[in-house]
């Protein structure tokens, strides 16, 4: 928050500097002239604040009354195995979750709640959900095109920057665009106030500045390289294991409480991107076929031009993708069939013909198996990993892969998770 420190002083001296020239201030919003960053004088930073604790909490109970079948046994960590990146705000998050999810199961305190297991991996190994910080091209490359999208968000921050200046007769500089919109964001999203420094942009300012973010997710998280997503396969690996390992358990009427029922992570924007990528989220046309092909993608179109590929929506706070698999014996054509919800709401998967409801066989041939031929190290390890060629043109995080005992009904089940 250091950053709304220095805006505020850099808004005090706009002030001073205007009073000094004897502008006219008329047009200057009255909350400029003493504003004080609601965070100053906070030393830490980082951990997971209280509004997203009642959204993960509430997420959890929501959980569990949309899979009542699979969370009706008792908490044991081979059933519901719970994971985190050893980040305290991510295991935080999962203790919000499982604090929702077996709520009422326990006998601790009023809400006789339960205690269970997060688990984490050390930081420096955890090739699963913090992979983005243990692969070194990665980091080579996100090195080498971070200048690049800096360039590009500079020219738009001057064009707003002029805007303002016009609009309020201060002295606006380009270093205060980017604390401005920054303080817009954090004001809307963590205090809903959205007529402050939200307000001091246009609504097509603020479309411009949603692209920036756009391009950088895109760019450095997302499909504007394909090692962005190829880092994540031993996450989509694990993922198609938990699969098969409830199919298997389901075809061989294992008895409840002796197989895993939910597998649940934990982790950050930085996983659920590339995490979104592997399975083709959010692509339009011939675009997943590019990524099967491992080339590399238009950046989203600069407004007013509609893109779907939006930062906001793709890894908000809370964002959370489940891959959901159902038995469907009745059908002629599969037994099985996975559906994939981002921010509980089914999504739509390229590599299903657009279909939110895949034949399990289909998800693995077409979306998760071309993946699967890169190898961690080899991709990340590599002495020679030359960047793809970029075209000119862009949190806490639950996964689960949950295993519903459905039949031919299970489409008329809305799960949204």
């Amino acid at each position: 928050m250091r950053e709304l420190d220095k805006l505020a002083n850099s808004l005090r001296v706009l002030i001073e500097h205007a009073k000094e020239q004897k502008l006219p201030l008329e047009k200057v919003p009255e909350w400029l002239f003493d504003w004080k960053s609601p965070w100053s004088g906070k030393v830490n930073g980082g951990e997971l604040i209280i509004k997203g604790e009642e959204e993960l909490y509430a997420l959890g109970i929501r959980t569990r009354e949309r899979f009542p079948e699979i969370f009706q046994d008792d908490y044991h960590p081979d059933i519901y195995s719970i994971r985190a990146t050893q980040v305290p705000r991510a295991s935080a998050s999962a203790v919000a979750f499982g604090m929702g999810l077996f709520s009422g199961r326990g006998s601790l305190g009023p809400g006789r709640h339960r205690a269970f297991a997060v688990i984490s991996e050390s930081r420096a190994s955890d090739i699963m959900l913090r992979f983005y910080a243990t692969c070194q091209n990665y980091k080579h490359y996100r090195e080498s095109q971070e200048p690049a999208v800096e360039k590009l968000k500079y020219h738009i921050f001057d064009e707003i920057r002029d805007s303002l200046s016009d609009r309020y007769g201060l002295n606006f500089s380009r270093q205060d665009v980017s604390p401005l919109w920054f303080l817009c964001k954090q004001e809307a999203s963590l205090l809903d106030i959205t007529d402050q420094a939200c307000g001091l942009f246009s609504p097509f300012e603020i479309n411009l500045l949603e692209w920036t973010d756009d391009i950088e997710v895109f760019v450095l998280k997302g499909y504007g390289n394909s090692l962005n997503y190829r880092m994540g396969v031993p996450l989509l690996n694990d993922v198609l294991e938990s699969m098969e390992l409830g199919i298997i358990a389901y075809q061989e009427g294992l008895p409840r409480g002796s197989f895993e029922k939910a597998r649940l992570r934990f982790a950050h924007a930085e996983t659920v991107v590339p995490f979104s990528c592997l399975l083709g989220l959010f692509l339009e046309g011939a675009e997943f076929e590019k990524i099967q092909q491992e080339q590399p993608l238009e950046l989203p179109p600069k407004p007013p031009q509609k893109s779907r590929w939006k930062g906001s929506i793709v890894a908000p706070f809370s964002g959370n993708n489940m891959l959901v698999v159902y038995s469907c014996p009745a059908n002629n054509s599969s037994n099985y069939y996975v559906r994939v919800l981002h921010n509980e709401h089914p999504i739509p998967l390229p590599g299903c013909d657009n279909s939110d409801f895949c034949p399990f066989e289909v998800f693995k041939e077409r979306v998760v198996r071309p993946h699967l031929k890169h190898e961690f190290n080899a991709v990340c390890n590599a002495k020679s990993m030359q960047p793809e060629p970029q075209r000119p043109g862009r949190l806490s995080l639950l996964f689960g892969w949950l295993f519903s005992r459905g039949n031919d009904e299970a489409e008329s089940h809305k799960v949204e998770l």
